[in-house]
């Protein structure tokens, strides 16, 4: 067992006896006449008879709707399976099955707002604006856009046009006026929410401008409503705020879209297939126009439902936070939390605010009980010193979650030591392909450092070597070989299913290819290397970018990093970009330090042949480092839409850089 075997956790036989996972495998036994003593055999059952298992699921989390007798068909091949198809349900009825006084959403915008919504207030809001929505002519299939932080009207707006079979689809505040045409304009919504602005560490930015050019530029929105966040934050007058909505075409302030509908008490919930679509959401659009991604409503529930309450242990009343912007899926998987019935803290702004305090703030201040974040996050906490493990009680935290990017194995330290000793580290990676996880945490399994926990339930989750076989042990694809609910419809305006086909079963025909790099341990756990896209071959052996992040990444004088393969002579050469803490300028010294620690910890293949320091890393708008955009500029290749970065002017720092010349 190697260093980074090591168990830095293991749940209380307590904590296992009483988890919902434990309960659920208990009731399968009895049910389905099966023996599951332990998760691998839970795992085995639920990927051998999904029939059992997903009706399980349905029957054991309230599923609010009728089921229906046929649970799966198999299909000619793994797109064309069937789940459910005689079952009709209702996502935001799933979501709002409670409607008393205690508390739904709770939201800070920084430390400039504070909002709260009980169950029944949220469930009235949402009739209103159901209500307006119907009047708009909205209906089934019809698309609704929020470009929106993450507000309780933001919910509030997507659980009223699922409540009438509308499609939604979001975007951040924070995109460009390009990055949303490239998204809603695919996807031409009918309603197009939105606000006056949003705060970031501490500073208001004002788009009314970017919301008057949208909506011009949209003609397939018809209203367009408007949230005043700034505008009763302090951020902008408020006197301003009536005013300015004449600059923007057919719009409406929120008050006065619901204030016709004020008398609504109730929602007449449309129940529709499994299949009807329900989110659209987008991929990075790092390399071209954004793929718009359809996905069904039954098929995000279920997936939802059980990763809440199976994998995380999500319970009624728990106080449930994950750190995401509107423009992530981690928004949809968090709001999803309410059919668990939890009460969901909603955050927008810096997670930075407060010197680095505030979202460990807000764990104290109400109770959180789960708290999600990006591996990113945890990297630049720890780089700043912070110890929350020092500073704040963290009491109720019962699981960390961390995605976005692999989670190095000194993340996993820095959780254990500077955050919280005892605490579940969900470490969990899926994506905006399936809304949901393929790998992820277990409340009853240990917590091995530097490993995701497990494979999802009812998902067949192997790793695939070059020639298709799966291994472990080894680095290969993440790949799918089973159809799973929670597979997208397909991507928008892709009627014959082309490009959606081409972009997940061509690599392993039958089998969804993920286009992660990864490895699965022997004991069922994974470690994610980085995207295959991104891998590095220099002289044809494949180095995940991961591999190299970790190493560099501990190093003091280094704030962050990104790695490519440039094209050299009829090879590939490893150049590693770096940016370093403020006043630091790279010498041969640190240039020598850095590789001697790449090789000293992993071959001599990983070390790069050239180290340069930029001043900065350019990401997307949900933290991801782009290592795609950097290698078509250092090859002199067109970046296709710099509107999918939140700093598409770091680019600039890697064209004709000097020294890869040589």
């Amino acid at each position: 067992m190697s260093k980074d075997a090591t168990m830095l956790w293991a749940p209380s036989p307590e904590r296992v006896q009483h988890a919902q996972i434990t309960a659920f495998a208990h009731r399968a036994e009895r049910r389905w006449g099966v023996n599951l003593p332990d998760y691998r055999a839970l795992h085995q059952w639920s990927i051998e008879h999904p029939e059992a298992f997903w009706a399980q699921v349905w029957d054991d989390c309230g599923v609010i709707g009728t089921r229906g007798d046929v649970i799966f068909v198999e299909g000619t091949e793994i797109t064309a399976a069937q789940w459910f198809p005689e079952a009709r349900l209702n996502f935001a009825e799933n979501l709002l099955r409670r409607r008393d006084d205690t508390p739904a959403l709770i939201f800070w915008g920084e430390d400039k707002q504070t909002l709260r919504f009980t169950w029944a207030e949220l469930y009235r809001a949402v009739a209103q604006c159901a209500a307006a929505l119907a009047e708009a002519g909205v209906g089934r299939g019809d698309r609704v856009a929020a470009y929106m932080p993450n507000h309780p009207h933001t919910v509030v707006a997507m659980l009223a046009a699922t409540s009438l079979g509308a499609i939604f689809t979001s975007a951040s505040p924070d995109f460009g006026v390009q990055g949303v045409l490239d998204r809603f304009g695919q996807t031409e919504p009918k309603v197009l929410f939105t606000v006056d602005g949003y705060w970031y560490n501490g500073k208001a930015i004002d788009i009314r401008a970017k919301v008057a050019e949208v909506a011009e530029r949209l003609p397939s929105v018809e209203r367009v409503v408007v949230t005043p966040y700034l505008s009763v934050s302090g951020g902008l007058p408020a006197a301003e705020f009536d005013g300015s909505l004449s600059s923007i075409p057919r719009a409406v302030s929120w008050a006065n879209w619901l204030t016709p509908h004020e008398a609504v008490r109730e929602i007449a919930f449309v129940r529709l297939p499994f299949d009807h679509p329900l989110y659209i959401l987008y991929s990075s659009g790092t390399t071209g126009v954004p793929k718009c991604i359809v996905h069904r409503a039954g098929g995000v529930l279920l997936q939802h439902l059980k990763e809440h309450r199976l994998h995380t242990d999500v319970r009624s009343g728990d106080r449930l936070f994950y750190f995401t912007t509107c423009g992530w899926m981690m928004w949809n998987w968090l709001v999803s939390g309410l059919a668990s019935e939890a009460t969901l803290l909603l955050y927008d702004g810096s997670p930075f605010a407060r010197e680095g305090r505030i979202l460990f703030d807000l764990a104290d201040a109400e109770g959180m009980t789960q708290f999600g974040t990006s591996a990113k996050f945890l990297d630049a906490a720890a780089k700043q010193g912070l110890a929350p493990i020092e500073t704040h009680s963290l009491s109720s935290v019962r699981t960390v979650l961390s995605t976005g990017s692999p989670l190095a194995p000194e993340g996993f330290d820095y959780v254990y030591e500077r955050i919280k000793t005892d605490v579940c580290l969900s470490s969990i990676s899926g994506g905006t392909d399936i809304c949901s996880c393929f790998v992820l945490g277990n409340p009853t399994l240990p917590v091995y450092r530097g490993e995701i926990q497990c494979k999802g339930l009812g998902m067949a989750v192997a790793v695939f070597d070059e020639q298709g076989n799966p291994v472990v042990g080894a680095k290969g694809e993440l790949v799918c070989t089973r159809p799973f609910p929670a597979m997208p419809l397909g991507f928008w305006h892709d009627p014959d299913g082309k490009r959606y086909r081409a972009a997940y079963f061509e690599r392993f025909p039958g089998v969804w290819t993920h286009g992660d790099y990864a490895e699965e341990t022997p004991r069922g756990g994974f470690i994610i290397y980085g995207r295959s896209d991104a891998t590095l071959n220099p002289g044809g052996v494949r180095i995940g970018t991961a591999e190299i992040y970790r190493q560099v990444e501990k190093l003091d004088e280094v704030v962050e990093s990104l790695v490519i393969g440039q094209r050299w002579g009829n090879d590939e050469r490893v150049v590693l970009f770096v940016r370093l803490r403020d006043g630091l300028t790279m010498d041969d010294a640190l240039v020598q330090k850095i590789k001697e620690t790449i090789r000293v910890n992993t071959t001599p293949r990983h070390v790069p042949a050239k180290v340069v320091q930029v001043p900065d890393i350019p990401r997307t708008k949900s933290g991801k480092i782009v290592e795609i955009a950097v290698r078509q500029v250092v090859h002199g290749e067109a970046v296709k839409n710099v509107e999918a970065l939140a700093n598409p002017e770091a680019l600039e720092y890697f064209r004709n850089r000097p020294e890869l010349a040589t």
